[in-house]
């Protein structure tokens, strides 16, 4: 099986910007499945902790949760 290797780990700003929303990645998790994208809490940690690449509709989301620009996900990447 090949690994995955995700093109900009962005992963440890969501959990950076998770925190400090003071937010549980249970709660994200809830508030993704209110907003039509269901993903269980193993997929979501493989993303913060990047395992597994984020889809666009997932980063869209997150935005939205924790109110910030798309942009605060990849600060200090590029």
């Amino acid at each position: 099986m090949q690994k995955i290797r995700p093109d900009m780990d962005i992963g440890q700003n969501i959990q950076a910007i998770r925190y400090q929303c003071k937010l549980t990645q249970d709660d994200v998790i809830a508030k993704l499945g209110v907003m039509g994208i269901e993903i269980s809490k193993s997929t979501y940690a493989k993303l913060e902790t990047n395992r597994m690449n984020i889809k666009v509709s997932e980063l869209v989301a997150l935005s939205k949760i924790f109110d910030t620009d798309i942009n605060a996900f990849f600060r200090g990447l590029l």
